[in-house]
């Protein structure tokens, strides 16, 4: 008898989300999503909000300081955030928030725009790995976030951390790891999962780190890992690190924050401070990618609430103006105010907009205009609301600083 329910234990472990591969239905496992592009899967939701905004499912103010968003799998969520002058991750329970458990990764750092961590847990089956704003890297096991390997990667290659702090989500590749620690010849890095030890190094990448995170992408047959530098957009070759090209016209010189968008052997870069954007052409060529500018752009800069490909359009605030340009072109399609500076999450036809002044907003993902659908307003927690937003499971999850709310924007 003991046996048999000691099978059923196993068997029902075995079985659970935390120890699956692959996303499933309803998950958002890393930065921007399954696949980082910003792009849900989810179908039947809302296409108008109440007055009042979506119901709230429920809310929680535990999770310290921060500016990381959600990666959820299963009945799980993991976000990043602060105890005390600790940089934690955070295991909550999907159905309420509760916490399951949280995990103390190093130190806390304070910053003058806000303090703590500002990236976001990365799920890879029954394991989390995890960067904190001080270069703090673990490997943890999701069901109770005991720790299988950490280091500095910092310290380890020799990078400093940038003004603003590091904001990078780590990247799983296969077997890999990769994060951009921005020390000399180690601009990128890849480590074993499993254990942390070093790959490869970008050895003739010496860039100080950005504060973006990694795509990965195969080009007409050459695995390539793209990411926005402090001085550049670089793409590295996945097997070995070997820099394959750098394009500096769509960086600035004080923060490169924005994920980059791929498409097609085609690869979209945007940043503020008065600079722009710029699709790149990719090109197989012995073994190598060669990159070629299609066209630059003023009419998106984007800071760091992201970009969306949908539909050959691009949807992104150019500085405080929401604007949709022709992703192919360049050309500019609409801009608006919108809900203000802030980030975004595209759904079934529509925009998931986060404005860092606590306006939350829904608007139609069209090239036509801009035609809003609702919108409504969080707690001021006293900072810029910068997290983006997760929309998984029919749940609109918005993070502000301390506090996490799930709304229902199922359609009835």
């Amino acid at each position: 008898m003991k046996y048999n329910r000691w099978l059923a234990v196993m068997l029902m472990l075995s079985l659970s989300p935390m120890t699956t591969g692959a996303p499933a239905a309803g998950d958002w496992p890393q930065w921007r999503g399954p696949d980082r592009t910003g792009v849900s899967q989810e179908k039947g939701l809302l296409k108008q909000w109440p007055a009042s905004g979506p119901r709230k499912n429920w809310s929680i103010s535990n999770l310290g300081e921060g500016y990381g968003s959600l990666a959820i799998q299963g009945d799980r969520i993991f976000v990043q955030g602060t105890n005390r002058n600790a940089s934690v991750v955070f295991s909550l329970n999907r159905a309420d928030g509760k916490m399951v458990w949280s995990a103390a990764l190093g130190p806390k750092v304070d910053e003058g725009r806000g303090n703590g961590p500002r990236s976001t847990p990365t799920i890879d089956g029954d394991r989390i790995y995890v960067l904190t704003e001080n270069g703090d890297l673990a490997c943890l096991r999701g069901r109770d976030g005991s720790r299988v390997w950490s280091k500095n990667i910092l310290r380890e290659f020799g990078g400093d951390n940038p003004h603003w702090l590091i904001s990078e989500s780590p990247l799983i590749d296969g077997n890999r790891v990769i994060v951009s620690p921005g020390g000399k010849g180690a601009g990128i890095v890849a480590l074993d999962k499993m254990t942390g030890k070093t790959v490869w190094t970008s050895s003739e990448l010496n860039d100080e780190a950005g504060y973006a995170s990694c795509i990965i992408a195969d080009v007409g047959g050459v695995k390539t890992i793209m990411n926005f530098t402090s001085r550049a957009a670089v793409g590295v070759r996945a097997s070995d690190g070997k820099l394959m090209w750098r394009y500096d016209r769509a960086a600035n010189n004080t923060a490169n924050c924005t994920t980059p968008v791929y498409l097609n052997n085609k690869v979209f870069f945007s940043s503020a401070y008065g600079t722009g954007a710029a699709l790149l052409d990719l090109t197989p060529q012995g073994g190598e990618v060669k990159a070629r500018e299609v066209y630059f752009t003023r009419d998106m800069q984007n800071h760091h609430g992201g970009v969306v490909l949908v539909n050959g359009y691009i949807y992104g605030f150019s500085n405080s103006i929401l604007t949709c340009i022709e992703f192919a072109t360049g050309k500019k399609m609409w801009s608006d105010r919108s809900v203000g500076k802030g980030a975004l999450t595209y759904a079934d036809g529509m925009l998931f907009l986060m404005g860092e002044n606590n306006l939350v907003g829904l608007a139609e993902a069209t090239p036509s205009g801009y035609k809003e659908k609702g919108r409504f307003s969080i707690a001021d927690q006293g900072k810029p609301s910068w997290a983006h937003p997760v929309v998984a499971g029919g749940k609109l999850y918005i993070r502000n600083q301390g506090e996490l709310a799930a709304y229902d924007v199922k359609a009835n």
